[in-house]
């Protein structure tokens, strides 16, 4: 009795755990086609709101602008200083006074070396005591010739006398001239034993010390000057550029600017002054020369430096940084940014390119967004979300040195 009473509760724990089981499953069927629709209504909502299938892609933009663009021709040169005088000795002697300093700034007329001057003294005194001998002994001559002449007339003077007495004084002007001449040189050999500097300029490594002795005829270079305010730059172009380049320089002076070796840094502005007067057919290349003022010696001497010659100036070019053109086999594109948050793919047209800059014929207008980074993951239509760029990526300026 007892177990089949058990029997028939158990049974009816079993019913009724049946039905909550059910009940529960019911529920959850329920429920998860509650969140199914709910998700589907979402996915339409974006699918709405976003047509462009595919993923977002991460990208970062910039935005075309208007500017001035320089038209520039790049070569390479070397610095060249505007004068250099190797400076020597014109007469012999010991170095008896050294009056300046490696490396000074000198002007011209400043004492730089002084030869013992006492010989080339000696020398112009002897000079000047022989002319005032012959002077002497032609003053008597000329009396002589005076009292001959008067007394040719009477007979008490023969004619022979007085012309030999004539050529007499003849002579003594003669020799009074080649003392004036010996003066002269005397005087020029003693100045030139004091050595001045011809130009203004900076002295550079002197080669002969106080106390030597020093021959003119051997050449000696006993210092450097070099003048290198202003200064001049001698460099090449490709022989291509020649005909703008004259064309430009018919209408208008034209601007060099050179650069470090490394083309990091701008050292100076100058003008062009010189166009040679022929192209170098084994290189292909034009010779030209500019010159710069030079006032805080940026260049110097003998210094590599990459120059760009400036041959006019394109007025509101639409200019977007180079790397955000692509090549492709047909040509140059480039990613649009268009307002929905979607690119474009567009043919564009690259006028020219330099520091970084491309200058746009056709394909981007002013104030356009176009990818700068990013772009090869794009395709056309495809959905981009735009960053800030890394300081990486950002374009470095030119330094001004």
């Amino acid at each position: 009795m007892y177990g089949r009473v058990r029997r028939d509760f158990w049974m009816a724990g079993v019913k009724r755990s049946s039905r909550i089981a059910a009940v529960v499953t019911v529920v959850a069927v329920l429920a998860g086609s509650y969140f199914l629709i709910e998700e589907m209504g979402r996915e339409k909502a974006r699918a709405a709101a976003s047509p462009v299938s595919g993923p977002i892609v991460p990208v970062t933009v910039t935005v075309a602008e208007k500017q001035d663009v320089p038209i520039i021709v790049r070569g390479i040169g070397t610095v060249q200083a505007y004068k250099t005088v190797q400076v020597k000795s014109r007469v012999d002697g010991q170095i008896v006074k050294i009056t300046f300093k490696e490396g000074q700034d000198v002007k011209t007329g400043d004492p730089l070396f002084q030869i013992d001057p006492r010989p080339y003294q000696a020398l112009l005194e002897q000079a000047q005591a022989a002319k005032q001998r012959d002077e002497a002994q032609l003053a008597g001559a000329q009396l002589d010739l005076d009292r001959y002449s008067k007394l040719i007339g009477s007979g008490f003077q023969s004619r022979q006398t007085y012309d030999q007495q004539k050529t007499t004084v003849e002579a003594l002007k003669g020799s009074i001239a080649a003392d004036q001449a010996q003066i002269d040189t005397a005087k020029l050999n003693l100045a030139y034993s004091d050595i001045r500097a011809p130009i203004d300029g900076r002295t550079g490594q002197r080669f002969v010390d106080l106390g030597n002795l020093i021959q003119a005829s051997q050449g000696t270079n006993l210092v450097t000057i070099t003048q290198i305010k202003p200064i001049y730059v001698n460099f090449t172009i490709p022989q291509y550029a020649n005909h703008r380049l004259r064309k430009n320089q018919a209408a208008h002076p034209l601007k060099v600017l050179a650069y470090s070796a490394d083309d990091t840094f701008k050292l100076a502005e100058g003008e062009l002054t010189l166009v040679d007067n022929q192209i170098d057919t084994s290189s292909g290349t034009l010779r030209l020369k500019a010159s710069f003022a030079n006032q805080d010696e940026r260049l110097w001497p003998g210094e590599f430096v990459n120059v760009r010659l400036q041959l006019s100036v394109q007025k509101d070019a639409t200019t977007v940084p180079r790397r955000a053109i692509m090549q492709g086999p047909n040509g140059y594109y480039g990613y649009i940014v268009k307002p929905d948050m979607t690119v474009e793919r567009r043919d564009i047209e690259m006028v020219s390119q330099q520091d970084g800059l491309a200058v746009i014929g056709k394909g981007v207008a002013a104030g356009e967004k176009i990818v700068l980074d990013g772009q090869y993951r794009l395709v056309n239509g495809s959905h981009v979300r735009i960053d800030q760029p890394t300081p990486d990526s950002a374009p470095a300026p030119d330094k001004a040195g």
